[in-house]
């Protein structure tokens, strides 16, 4: 009998464990062929077979065979993630994950000496959300009359760009004629949706992914009049795009590895459109203090051409290496980014919720150039594809909290709503993104960002239970997040937009009805009156009305 090493990995150590009907399984091979991880694979079992001839029983010999057999690897490096994949394609429903409630996972994923990366969210109190425990309170009867939200105009908008206050507009009056005039430009400020579609990159995407989400935004402005925007994520985009008129719909986000700038530059003379505005990412929620990293597996040669770099992993730094505080950032930004469009293009930027969230709003509130156009804020509980599991887990803010807390010291100031607010991290995580940015608004957000609704939109399979999260792999079983031709196929393009588009024409009737019953027929910035918590503590903290 072969010695049993107490060490070796079993499937019983893994998350997932295969659950596989031998009697339901015609053995096509569609499983094995399906999983872009390797975790299943055909194997010959031996088998014996005793029988009885006569009254009485009088057992034979036994007989040996083998058969063919659908089995689990039981290997780290191919452990199964859960995505279901070989259960959608198998014509029998003979084979499925399941989740293994008694694995080793957190310790024997380590024994490699490496943190271990994951995509997805973070998997701790995924269900446990500040913004489950607040509902609209204040509804509009007898004193306050509701709106009709079927035949009532509402104006769903908001800023991008900084709001200079009447008294610094640079206006003068002509003693001759009496007219008004500007004595010089004032900072360039865009109205659009209040949700944007936010960073996520060529590269980190595939090609179909990226593609599929240019032309539901592209078809939300021009045929739905819906003025969403989309942010280009680091590592620039194709030199085709930047040339053509779409490009207005399009924020470009420079990071704090550069990766792509150098061909924006040189396509500069060429866009005959500017574009939405600029967004320098100074950290992000679910992995603060961390700089961008794609993997090698996904820098394929188009990734290659539009980055100029090697095929080798992309790591960012952690900051920007020119930028050490506020105020130098703003006055780069002023002398460089915003000068590069001739002051046509707002920038913003966009920093991890954490402590000092509130003391970078007001330095950024002080600017003595009125050039900031917005801060992003995006919490602990938004999506990467390549973080370390310790990132996402244990570090961050939640972004309810700060964001109050930046809405509130501008209000103390009486500067609210002279650069945007916009709150991004978890927005939708549970599927409902409409009451998710109406809370936020009401919070005093202008506007709310996400990223990871729209890759499920798109038929994403991994959740915030550990489901799948393989975005880092480069073998993304739904063709969203690998370079690898064969998986990016199956992603249908079409599909997917018009998911998007169907999934943002119910967020704007879903802000509709929720805008209707408290009053308003625009944004409800900061009209935190409208909100109630049945958490004492969380009312207590962000100042609204405590209700059991």
């Amino acid at each position: 009998m072969q010695t049993v090493k107490i060490n070796d990995i079993t499937p019983n150590d893994l998350p997932w464990k295969i659950q596989w009907e031998p009697c339901a399984c015609k053995m096509c091979g569609s499983c094995v062929a399906a999983c872009t991880f390797g975790a299943i694979e055909v194997g010959v079992e031996g088998r014996g077979y005793t029988w009885s001839e006569g009254v009485t029983p009088t057992p034979k010999d036994d007989e040996r065979y083998s058969i063919p057999v659908i089995k689990q690897v039981s290997d780290i490096k191919h452990h199964c993630v859960g995505c279901g994949m070989c259960e959608k394609i198998c014509p029998n429903r003979a084979i499925r994950p399941v989740r293994n409630q008694d694995n080793r996972w957190n310790m024997i994923n380590r024994v490699g000496g490496d943190m271990p990366k994951r995509g997805g969210r973070a998997n701790l109190n995924a269900d446990d959300r500040t913004l489950d425990k607040i509902v609209v309170g204040r509804i509009s009867q007898m004193t306050d009359p509701a709106l009709d939200a079927q035949r009532h105009t509402f104006d769903i908008r908001a800023p991008f760009g900084r709001i200079l206050p009447a008294e610094q507009l640079p206006l003068s009056v002509d003693p001759a004629t009496g007219e008004m005039k500007m004595k010089s430009n004032i900072p360039p400020v865009h109205w659009i949706y209040p949700l944007i579609f936010s960073d996520m990159s060529v590269g980190a995407l595939s090609t179909r992914a990226w593609e599929a989400i240019c032309l539901a935004t592209a078809y939300l402005n021009d045929e739905c009049g819906m003025p969403v925007r989309m942010c280009s994520g680091e590592g620039g985009l194709p030199v085709r795009l930047m040339r053509s008129k779409y490009l207005k719909y399009m924020f470009l986000q420079i990071a704090s590895g550069h990766f792509g700038w150098n061909r924006i530059i040189k396509a500069m003379p060429e866009m005959i459109e500017d574009p939405a505005g600029i967004i320098i990412k100074i950290g992000q929620g679910a992995k603060p203090g961390d700089g961008g990293l794609l993997m090698a597996a996904k820098v394929a040669p188009h990734v290659q051409a539009l980055r100029g770099v090697p095929k080798s992993d992309l790591l960012s730094p952690p900051n920007h290496q020119g930028l050490y505080s506020i105020e130098e950032s703003v006055q780069k930004m002023f002398l460089s980014l915003n000068a590069a469009f001739k002051f046509r293009v707002p920038v913003a930027i966009k920093t991890a919720a954490t402590a000092s969230s509130v003391s970078i709003y007001n330095n950024l509130l002080r600017d003595p150039y009125n050039i900031v156009g917005g801060y992003l804020l995006d919490g602990v509980q938004g999506g990467t594809g390549a973080a370390n599991e310790i990132s996402l887990d244990h570090t961050g803010h939640p972004v309810v909290s700060k964001l109050r807390d930046c809405y509130n010291a501008a209000v103390a100031q009486g500067r609210q709503g002279q650069i945007p607010l916009w709150a991004g991290g978890g927005v939708g995580m549970t599927g409902n993104a409409a009451a998710d940015a109406f809370k936020m608004i009401c919070l005093g957000a202008n506007g709310v960002f996400m990223s990871k609704l729209l890759l499920q939109l798109m038929g994403c399979v991994g959740n915030d239970h550990g489901r799948c999260n393989a975005c880092n792999t480069g073998l993304c079983p739904a063709g969203l997040t690998t370079q690898e031709k064969k998986l990016v196929q199956r992603l249908d393009i079409d599909k997917a937009a018009q998911n998007i588009v169907d999934y943002m024409l119910s967020f704007d009737q879903e802000m509709r009805k929720l805008m209707a019953p408290i009053g308003n027929s625009s944004l409800p910035v900061g009209r935190s009156d409208a909100l109630v918590s049945i958490d004492r503590d969380v009312a207590d903290k962000l100042a609204i009305q405590y209700s059991c």
